[in-house]
């Protein structure tokens, strides 16, 4: 039979009138291969992700075929037998790629495009020196921000980086503009900054006067000692004498470059240190500047549950509880004409900050080695961070307590420890007595006559006026808060007894009772039960109200923060906890304490305060509890 496309020549319409009767369906142009081999691959899907990339920047190109025995992309040389996958491409322009699925009966194509958008410059956000003006042999640190950049360069210098923020140090000779180059593949973009440097020679100087502030349990933003003349390069430290603190807890000088720096700042108050610079020729330049931290005590106000009588009110209005009349409760007849003394404040004992701190640490804070020399030990490791502030800071030869607040967590109860005379030992610490509340969610006392860290057996903690109670959600100069809680306040010399909820004295003086046979000193007297006589009188734990009869200073109407106070002596009242100063009346270091408004607290006497009795609230005398 002649071929197919001789009939097509001649006579097309019976070509197709024989093809049909021979059973043929077409000859060619069909989903059949003209070899009759079979169909010819599909192509379900190809496609980008993402569609539009920046340069340098690579996108996923992904395909799903049927029946195709092998797959190129071009442009490029990319193959591969899988009917479906992806690969990777990463185009400079943007290009259409066609994917060419074939099998043995031919080819099938389909298109997907890469968008390539334009690329940018980076951009420098900022570049600075700090100092801008040094002494020649000293530092200056340049610091740079950027966006979009591959690399960064600074010159004069061979300094390159790849961090978009970062910080170099620099010691220029002379002074110099330093220029920062932040590069891409768009192009670069430069910034400058000049350090300023002074002629050697000349009398050695501090020229910086302040620092700013911070608040405790914060990073702290940062000050750089500055000096200028003398014989540089300078070495920075500060003053070891016992005239002056050192820096706050958590902080740290560093002593080439005379930045001041803290990651956690741990100390609360005012701090005024003494600089000392030294240069090559040892001469040395001196300067006291002070550091105001602020404290972060809000969380004393949840030591102990709310039922406990370290929270109960004692104004007789209120609660109806009588003045304690036994021959043991009143303050002593000689110390009634003192008045009541804030020992707390900002700059009230400059150069160191004044009153007892505190801090709170997290559940897991690491526990060190505490090792106890005088007194009782409650215990031998604690959560006791390096950066703890201690009274009177480091350089106190006082009391210098260390009071740490431990967070609930991790299957751990909240707890209260706290040292007397702590001393920091470059990783543990050393004290001369402690005291351990475990659980202090619950109302838990510490037991009779085992003492604590103060005097009376008492918590200290949560017994201080602490700036966070009495600003509340106010300011230092319109505080709204309220204390809520019994103030912690010494006298010369306490009885040598106590009363709940105190467990322990440290007093003088005796009592007898009503048969004459003496009591035996250093142990708990009742309330319920009082003595007959006594030689002296004030015992530890003993609390005292504001009476009613005696009027608020008038000085409270311009003095908001003691006004707060004042309204705590009549509804908490004060109690005694330890020897000192007859009136000291204990609280936090805080620099938003103002002494000019919390000197109107000296108008009130000891005279003007009565003792209460309390022995109705007792349910046992281990614990704080009160009856409802």
């Amino acid at each position: 039979m002649p071929g197919c496309d001789t009939y097509r020549r001649k006579n097309p319409a019976l070509a197709l009138v024989l093809l049909a009767f021979a059973g043929l369906a077409s000859c060619g142009g069909s989903s059949t291969s003209s070899s009759g081999k079979g169909p010819m691959p599909t192509i379900a899907s190809f496609a980008a992700n993402p569609t539009s990339i920046d340069s340098g920047v690579s996108a996923t190109l992904s395909w799903s075929t049927t029946g195709a025995t092998r797959v190129a992309i071009t442009p490029g040389t990319f193959t591969s037998t899988s009917a479906t996958g992806s690969t990777s491409v990463s185009p400079t322009a943007t290009t259409t790629y066609t994917l060419t699925a074939t099998d043995n009966a031919g080819s099938t194509t389909a298109v997907a495009t890469v968008t390539v958008n334009a690329a940018t410059k980076p951009v420098i956000s900022s570049f600075t020196a700090n100092p801008t003006s040094i002494a020649s042999g000293s530092a200056a640190i340049l610091s740079w921000a950027t966006a979009g950049a591959a690399s960064i360069a600074i010159t004069p210098g061979t300094f390159t980086s790849t961090s978009a923020t970062g910080s170099t140090s620099v010691s220029p000779t002379a002074t110099t503009t330093y220029t920062l180059t932040a590069t891409n593949s768009a192009g670069s973009t430069t910034a400058t900054t000049q350090v300023t440097v002074t002629a050697s020679g000349g009398t050695l100087t501090i020229e910086t006067t302040s620092c700013p502030g911070g608040t405790q349990g914060q990073a702290y933003t940062g000050c750089t000692i500055v000096a200028s003349g003398g014989t540089p390069p300078y070495t920075y430290s500060i003053s070891t004498s016992p005239s002056f603190p050192p820096l706050p807890e958590g902080m740290s000088l560093n002593a080439s470059t005379g930045m001041i720096t803290s990651s956690l700042i741990g100390g609360q108050g005012t701090y005024t240190p003494e600089f000392i610079v030294t240069d090559s020729a040892s001469d040395q330049a001196t300067q006291q500047i002070s550091i105001a931290v602020n404290g972060s005590s809000a969380f004393l106000a949840n030591i102990f549950p709310s039922t406990s009588i370290f929270h109960h009110r004692v104004d007789a209005a209120t609660t109806g509880l009588p003045v304690d009349d036994s021959p043991a409760a009143p303050m002593y007849s000689a110390y009634l004409s003192a008045t009541v003394k804030p020992f707390f404040g900002n700059n009230s004992n400059a150069p160191f900050p004044n009153g007892i701190p505190a801090i709170e640490v997290p559940y897991n804070q690491p526990d060190v080695s505490v090792s106890t020399t005088v007194y009782q030990s409650y215990f031998t490791s604690g959560p006791i961070p390096p950066y703890a502030p201690v009274e009177g800071t480091s350089n106190s030869t006082g009391d210098r307590h260390v009071l740490v607040y431990l967070e609930a967590g991790g299957g751990n109860n909240p707890a209260l420890y706290e040292m007397w005379q702590g001393i920091y030992e470059d990783g543990p610490w050393t004290d001369s007595s402690n005291a351990l509340w475990p659980n202090v969610s619950s109302n838990n006392l510490t037991p009779q006559g085992q003492g604590t860290s103060d005097a009376a057996g008492l918590p200290v903690a949560p017994l201080l006026v602490n700036a966070d109670e009495v600003i509340g959600t106010g300011t230092p100069s319109a505080p709204n808060g309220t204390v809520q809680h019994p103030i912690r306040f010494t006298l010369n010399h306490m009885l040598n007894y106590w009363v709940w909820p105190a467990t322990e004295t440290a007093g003088v003086g005796s009592c007898t009772e009503s048969g004459g046979t003496s009591i035996p000193v250093e142990s708990e007297i009742s309330q319920s039960s009082p003595p007959a006589s006594c030689t002296m009188s004030g015992p530890a734990g003993e609390i005292y109200r504001l009476k009613a009869s005696v009027a608020t200073p008038s000085c409270a109407a311009t003095s908001p923060q003691a006004a707060i106070i004042i309204t705590a002596f009549r509804n908490y009242g004060i109690i005694l906890a330890d020897n000192g100063d007859s009136g000291g009346l204990i609280g936090t270091p805080d620099a938003r304490w103002n002494d000019n408004d919390l000197s109107c607290l000296t108008s009130l006497t000891l005279g003007d305060f009565e003792p209460v009795n309390v022995s109705g609230l007792i349910i046992s005398n281990d614990s704080g509890a009160t009856t409802p």
